[in-house]
């Protein structure tokens, strides 16, 4: 950091140059062969291409597996309780419209106890970036069904296979007011990976990006055949899509389609026996309510004494 004087004044110019390393924190506590460690280092990636400052960026979670991600970004970060990730990152966003916000759930976070958050955090449209890392199963509490699990699927909650068709994310998202950014992207497509996530953190309002991710220990089946067989991956390609040429050399099936089409973007999210990856929508246009609902700011003082007056309001 250093600082010039001009006749306009005196402005600090920030010179830092942020590294891979300067973003990794503890060593992480995943399994071996858990797709988190693929999301971590993608996203580590993206903080060090775009330099994103450490004190102004922010990771909020909830409770899961992927929710220890915090604590192993050296950024800030707020590591909550279950489903309540979207509402604590509304909060930090609206008080802090500047800081770069991230949030981390799992299926079952996001999906269950979390999903009146999630339908109303993607209708407010804020400027988050929002991961939902889908393994298909509650891993921390020791394999339980999840809204994501296939039908059929046996777990310590359901033994004779889980009695109901998942829910699907993709369209649960697109069937929201307002929804202004959805993708999807797999743990074991890096390339892939890193330019979606790089495509949602450039989006302006929020980018709410799927992430099926291998659980080594649970789930070790679910996505097996489509790590193996790239043919059965369809890869949504577009001009105003995700920019991935790495993919196109892998996977054959490319499918042209234009992210601004919702009736398609539907129809390619219904559920098939192929992985569709890609941008499935995007639309900068709908309102924002940060941009909407301004908060006033404040000096410090000031917020002291609204608070010592809110606090004498239930003096005795």
């Amino acid at each position: 950091m250093s600082s010039t004087c001009s006749l306009l004044g005196c402005e600090t110019l920030d010179n830092r140059n942020f590294s891979l390393e300067d973003y990794g924190g503890p060593t992480p506590r995943w399994c071996p062969g858990c797709g988190d460690h693929a999301i971590l280092t993608a996203v580590q990636r993206l903080l060090a291409t775009e330099q994103l400052k450490p004190e102004t960026t922010v990771f909020v979670s909830g409770i899961g597996c992927s929710s220890r991600f915090p604590h192993y970004v050296e950024t800030y970060g707020f590591h909550g309780i279950h489903g309540r990730a979207l509402p604590l990152a509304t909060g930090i966003k609206l008080a802090r419209p500047e800081l770069d916000v991230f949030v981390v759930m799992g299926d079952g976070d996001c999906c269950s106890i979390g999903a009146g958050h999630w339908v109303h955090a993607i209708r407010y449209n804020l400027n988050l970036t929002v991961m939902l890392l889908d393994n298909n199963i509650y891993g921390l509490t020791k394999k339980q069904t999840s809204p994501t699990t296939p039908q059929g699927f046996k777990s310590n909650t359901q033994p004779r296979g889980s009695y109901l068709p998942p829910i699907n994310p993709l369209q649960t998202t697109l069937g929201i007011t307002n929804a202004s950014f959805v993708a999807q992207t797999a743990d074991w497509m890096p390339s892939h990976l890193a330019a979606t996530l790089e495509a949602a953190h450039a989006h302006q309002g929020l980018s709410f990006v799927r992430i099926l991710q291998r659980c080594p220990v649970f789930t070790p089946d679910i996505f097996t055949e489509a790590v193996k067989n790239p043919q059965i991956t369809d890869v949504l390609v577009h001009p105003q899509g995700i920019e991935d040429p790495t993919s196109a050399g892998i996977y054959k099936s490319q499918i042209t389609h234009d992210p601004s089409d919702i009736h398609e973007a539907r129809r390619l999210a219904e559920a098939c026996d192929r992985v569709r990856v890609g941008l499935f929508f995007r639309n900068e246009s709908f309102p924002r309510y940060e941009v909407l609902r301004t908060v006033p700011k404040r000096t410090v003082e000031e917020k002291i004494n609204l608070l010592n007056k809110e606090f004498d309001r239930y003096a005795i």
